[in-house]
């Protein structure tokens, strides 16, 4: 049993069908691939992982807990951690200012009025946030404004946002949208380097296959909101059923 299980998920909106059937098992300490054309249903799957959906059917398991009817703050507490296709920082703060509040709310749950003034008094949680900007390789932007960084360093800023808080599961909506070639090597190198220091899951949707065989060690291929086929990076590329998702070939074609 994997550490994620979904299983017979269906999701509809009126008379769409974005999701129908859909089983998947993410085994511990991999990095699981989702990939689809558009309208495949990969970004209403992640939705209902992270209880920004709720599924009409199935079941969504973690580490043999149910996420469903759990708020995303919940899900987090789980140990599942969501990276968005659009960078979530807080612009207007300093990097080190980004890095201290999931340092805090990994402790301390809620945020009371004076928690963000009282934050900078907190030995722990500065010494906490130092690190992480060290192990992000960011200890020199501690002080830039984060709204001022290239589209790289904002995702690298959210990724360590996303440790800071200790997840078992990351999951990656995307992670390199929108970069430049350079930007999304760095973004790969990184988290080539989380899956080798840290005991952690990786699950991540993107469609940049540069990105996808990089990094994953097994790939679900979503096609119209159902698992085509499931395999290793190798057996993906050539697979017929594949090629015809993506390129509209059949296999006779092919």
């Amino acid at each position: 049993m994997g550490i994620l299980e979904v299983k017979n998920v269906g999701k509809r909106f009126g008379g769409l069908q974005a999701l129908g059937d859909v089983n998947l098992s993410v085994a511990e300490n991999t990095v699981h691939a989702i990939i689809g054309p558009n309208g495949a249903g990969k970004s209403t799957l992640l939705n209902c992982l992270v209880g920004k959906l709720i599924p009409d059917t199935g079941s969504v398991m973690f580490d043999g807990q149910s996420v469903l009817g759990r708020k995303p703050f919940e899900i987090n507490q789980m140990g599942i951690s969501r990276v968005f296709q659009t960078p979530e920082i807080f612009g207007e703060l300093s990097v080190m200012e980004n890095m201290m509040i999931p340092c805090f709310a990994k402790r301390d749950g809620a945020f009371t009025p004076n928690a963000f003034r009282d934050m900078f008094k907190d030995r722990e949680i500065v010494e906490r946030a130092e690190q992480m900007l060290e192990e992000m390789n960011m200890a020199d932007a501690r002080d830039d404004n984060a709204a001022t960084m290239s589209r790289g360093n904002k995702r690298r800023l959210e990724i360590g946002m996303c440790l800071a808080q200790e997840p078992r599961l990351l999951l990656l909506d995307e992670p390199t949208a929108g970069m430049a070639r350079a930007d999304t090597n760095n973004t790969i190198d990184l988290l080539k380097q989380i899956k080798d220091e840290r005991d952690i899951t990786i699950s991540i949707i993107e469609h940049d296959m540069h990105v996808v065989f990089s990094l994953a060690e097994r790939i679900t291929v979503l096609a119209q909101g159902t698992p085509l086929v499931e395999d290793t990076p190798d057996n993906i590329k050539g697979h017929p059923k594949v090629r015809e998702a993506y390129l509209g070939e059949t296999q006779d074609a092919a």
